[in-house]
């Protein structure tokens, strides 16, 4: 008898673990998560910080919290990996340890964004510094593409100095902490050897991780169709992907208006065009007639640091919402805003809304009335709507709430 009581129990017990509520349930949203090709209303329901089931209808009874989602997007959380976040306190460090980079999170959960990689803040000899001070104190979930330069971003004659372009304690570094460096950076050089670049390559291919370039600063400019064909590799980005500068060659002539045939081969090599918007690095005179022409980025990134938020660039959803505004699809600005990053910078867990994943969620609003989208220049374009974000989940748990859309509503800490 009381062996048959003890199988009464285990099973009340087991079927007790099983009916166990979820924590989160999204309810009446539209789902897109381009990894699985959702693009409907679905319910999304989250338990133990993963996805535990995205259906038609899922039953919320129990449930901690209920999101009413009627009319909004839910889509994976934003991955920007164009930002500058190695805040510090040095006033000579410019984006290394210094006071033109952001502390993540005072800009990232607001507008969906729910990972953040630092784009070459941090060389091999800072990145413990950025590590202690940024990524371990971070709710962001901060990676890092470690800069080639030892000293990281620091400016002036430090981002000049070849002989602090060391590839072999660069990939070091980044074998070492491969849970936060998903790659290294090449940026501000500005003579006209390309040792930076492929000393860059030599470190990816020791640590086998991809490189992102912001190129130019020679006068004349070195050749984009040489860095896509003969220094990159399929894989690498190339960022500022629309920028016009004079020391940067564009990927659109500027005296017709053509992007240059080059850049599709480019592109189906493997080259990664990321946005990296920035304060001067966006101009329309290059991304219209590039999407007029069916040319999109990979990848939509923010370039975000002092100089650029509060300029033409704002955040990661204003970038999203100019392309949406030219004629980029909306399942396409998701994707480049979401999976196609995750995969760029080799971190498939994230960008998507698979069952058992880990629950990173933006839900975002498409706000409708008359907005004006300009860049650095002061050309401006206008739109009747953008994306505003209403809610974001980090690890499944609520970070951002706008208007109070779970119940109960309860405060992140």
């Amino acid at each position: 008898m009381k062996r048959f009581l003890s199988i009464i129990a285990f099973f009340f017990v087991t079927a007790s673990i099983v009916a166990q509520p979820y924590q989160i349930v999204i309810k009446g949203g539209h789902v897109i998560d381009p990894k699985n090709n959702i693009n409907e209303l679905m319910d999304v329901a989250i338990h133990d910080g993963k996805i535990a089931r995205v259906a038609k209808t899922i039953d919320a009874t129990g449930a901690r919290q209920v999101v009413d989602a009627k009319g909004m997007y839910i889509t994976p959380g934003l991955i920007d990996i164009h930002g500058h976040v190695f805040f510090g306190t040095q006033p000579d460090h410019y984006l290394s340890d210094g006071l033109t980079a952001i502390m993540p999170d005072g800009f990232t959960f607001r507008v969906g964004v729910t990972t953040i990689v630092d784009a070459g803040g941090s060389g091999w000899k800072s990145f413990p510094t950025f590590k202690e001070n940024i990524i371990d104190n971070s709710q962001t979930r901060v990676l890092s593409f470690l800069n080639i330069v030892g000293e990281g971003m620091r400016g002036g004659v430090y981002e000049q100095n070849l002989n602090d372009m060391d590839p072999r304690m660069a990939a070091a570094v980044a074998r070492s902490n491969k849970e936060h460096i998903v790659g290294f950076k090449v940026a501000h050089f500005n003579g006209p050897e390309w040792t930076p670049v492929d000393n860059a390559v030599e470190a990816g291919n020791l640590a086998k991780m991809p490189v992102i370039v912001d190129f130019g600063g020679n006068n004349p400019p070195l050749s984009i169709e040489d860095l896509f064909m003969k220094h990159l590799r399929p894989g690498d980005i190339f960022t500022h992907a629309f920028g016009e500068l004079d020391t940067r060659e564009p990927i659109v002539d500027p005296a017709t208006k053509k992007l240059k045939p080059f850049v599709w081969d480019a592109q189906k090599r493997g080259i990664v065009f990321d946005v990296g918007y920035g304060g001067i690095s966006f101009s329309y005179s290059q991304a219209i007639p590039a999407i007029k022409a069916g040319f999109y980025p990979t990848t939509i990134s923010t370039d975000i640091h002092a100089g650029s938020f509060n300029n033409a660039m704002k955040d990661q959803l204003s970038v999203m919402s100019k392309f949406l505004q030219m004629g980029m699809d909306l399942e396409l600005v998701i994707n480049a805003s979401t999976w196609k990053p995750a995969q760029v910078i080799q971190r498939t867990e994230l960008g998507h809304l698979s069952e058992g994943a880990i629950a990173d969620v933006a839900i975002l609003n498409m706000r409708k009335g008359n907005f004006g989208f300009f860049d650095y220049r002061g050309h401006k374009e206008t739109g009747t709507q953008k994306f505003e974000c209403e809610m974001t989940i980090k690890g499944g748990r609520i970070v951002y709430d706008l208007n109070g859309i779970a119940n109960p509503v309860v405060l992140p800490r």
